[in-house]
């Protein structure tokens, strides 16, 4: 059976400038990025499904990511897969008190003792703030600044509100968010009024990022939520497709007769959910 090792043999071969594979040769640490946002997905995709051996496929395309960005990291002298391998379980180590009580891979907490989740919490965010107090900044250290600005948007939303409800900026009652996210719509049916579209879909991004908000105070990643709903409106739009295709086709349907398939598509899930 293949090793870390041998992948990353491989790896350094098709890097290699002489007898390397080319489409691996031209690429940089920017242009690998698209594929490792497309692979980290089709890992959600396949846990979604409940897919085990697509899933560990996806993992290993995944993994490969890491593997070609140490690659790139090894030739322009920046870091390698040992050092972030070092760099990482360093990091959990120290961010683990509460299982590694001497900061070292073999130490072990009394197996009675049971920490509670909120002193965990706790702990974990009090290091996270050292370790980015510590970090070169241009400016002072600002609650914000850890959100990767590249998140899709409906998760740095919720990462955003999170970290600021850390120091009280949040809403205490999710009814008081339902609240927003009428007053956010209200904005955005005036917007359309006014035909002004830079201004409809900014109030459009924060009907968004408040029904974010609704979601996380129940604890539902919008992210997920949202590809649900995807899947459901593929699902429901095949039948009406092939009943489209019976009657002769799209041009033979009208609007109406779609919406009574959609319907058709509806009720075939539900009683499917009921068995």
């Amino acid at each position: 059976m293949y090793q870390l090792d041998d992948l990353l043999t491989l790896m350094a071969r098709l890097r290699n400038p002489k007898t390397g594979c080319p489409w691996d040769l031209q690429q940089d640490f920017a242009s690998i990025v698209p594929h490792t946002l497309e692979e980290a997905y089709e890992v959600a995709d396949a846990i979604e499904r409940q897919d085990w051996p697509h899933l560990e496929e996806e993992l290993g395309d995944l993994l490969f990511q890491v593997i070609f960005y140490g690659q790139l990291g090894v030739e322009q002298q920046h870091f390698s897969v040992a050092s972030i391998i070092d760099r990482l379980v360093a990091k959990l180590i120290r961010r683990h008190p509460h299982v590694f009580p001497a900061g070292t891979l073999e130490s072990e907490r009394d197996p009675s003792i049971t920490p509670q989740a909120a002193e965990i919490n706790a702990h974990w965010e009090a290091i996270k703030a050292a370790e980015n107090a510590a970090k070169p900044t241009p400016h002072p250290p600002r609650l914000l600044d850890s959100v990767p600005a590249t998140m899709p948007g409906l998760t740095r939303a919720v990462k955003l509100q999170k970290k600021a409800s850390t120091v009280g900026f949040d809403w205490n009652n999710p009814h008081a968010v339902v609240d927003k996210i009428r007053e956010e719509l209200d904005e955005v049916i005036v917007e359309m009024d006014a035909n002004d579209h830079q201004r409809l879909e900014s109030e459009i991004g924060d009907l968004l990022f408040a029904v974010a908000n609704l979601a996380r105070h129940y604890h539902i990643d919008p992210e997920v939520a949202v590809r649900g709903t995807n899947q459901r409106f593929s699902q429901r739009f095949a039948v009406v497709e092939e009943r489209a295709q019976a009657a002769g086709g799209w041009h033979q349907v009208t609007l109406r007769e779609m919406e009574t398939s959609w319907q058709i598509a509806k009720q075939q899930e539900k009683r499917q959910q009921e068995k």
